[in-house]
């Protein structure tokens, strides 16, 4: 209750400051909107449907990219922590490809998909592969040495100790990977949709900033902000703290 009442005090701290900068013309209105009209926005916008439309079209991106980008990021995670040829080859590059921005991934799709919902799919999931491959090479990595050896004292060798011993010692770093993975993707969506013919909530965003709404862009920010935030704390925070205390890796 007191994290409650701290949150909603520094909210309403917030609020109050952004209504004085709006009331004391610091910027123009039409580049600085007040919380009213912003507010007004985000009510227009959920009751005419045209934001729930775009929720739905940047979701279905989303699923089908992150569904993708943990299936790749996973093979090529799981490669790179085997194969030690595959690591020192192509596990040196796998650093420099997640430390591209994916903005810049967008060019590239659009000259191969146009400017089409695959080429939006194509981004998130570049956005997501990378950082879900470090993870669950990793984990592969970090997996206890002792329990291998016991394991191999007991005759389990070859597949059945990769999935008897290995995965079930990786998977608080997978579970890191997944987190990750949607942080990553959710930015790429976001950059890929900002350059996409629609729909989707950066298209939303850029159409309204294209027509000076400038409530409308405030809008769509938050709600791309709160969403980031409500999925991570509410899904994948929790699954990796349950899984971390699981396996006894949370300090008491």
């Amino acid at each position: 209750m007191k994290l409650a009442i701290k949150r909603i005090g520094f909210l309403v701290v917030v609020l109050g400051l952004w209504q004085l900068v709006y009331s004391i013309g610091v910027f123009e209105d039409i580049v600085f909107p007040s919380p009213i009209q912003v507010g007004v926005a985000l009510y227009e916008g959920f009751a005419d449907g045209d934001f729930i439309k775009a929720l739905g079209a940047s979701f279905r991106h989303l699923f089908m990219g992150l569904s993708l980008a943990i299936l790749f990021g996973t093979v090529i995670g799981v490669l790179l922590g085997k194969s030690k040829q595959a690591d020192e080859t192509a596990g040196m590059y796998l650093i420099a490809l997640q430390s591209i921005p994916s903005i810049v991934w967008v060019p590239l799709a659009i000259m191969l998909f146009g400017f089409s919902e695959f080429a939006v799919v194509f981004v998130v999931v570049l956005g997501g592969t990378f950082v879900m491959a470090l993870n669950v090479r990793t984990a592969i990595y970090s997996v206890p040495p002792q329990l291998v050896r016991a394991a191999r004292t007991m005759g389990t060798n070859g597949i059945p100790l990769f999935f008897r011993v290995e995965v079930p010692s990786s998977i608080p770093y997978f579970m890191t990977g997944l987190r990750l993975a949607w942080a990553f993707s959710w930015r790429a969506l976001m950059a890929g949709e900002l350059l996409s013919n629609g729909p989707g909530l950066g298209y939303s965003l850029r159409y309204a900033q294209d027509y000076a709404r400038m409530d409308q862009v405030v809008a769509i920010i938050i709600i791309i902000g709160v969403i980031g935030a409500v999925v991570d704390q509410v899904v994948f925070s929790k699954l990796e703290r349950n899984v971390r205390k699981r396996w006894g890796l949370l300090k008491s």
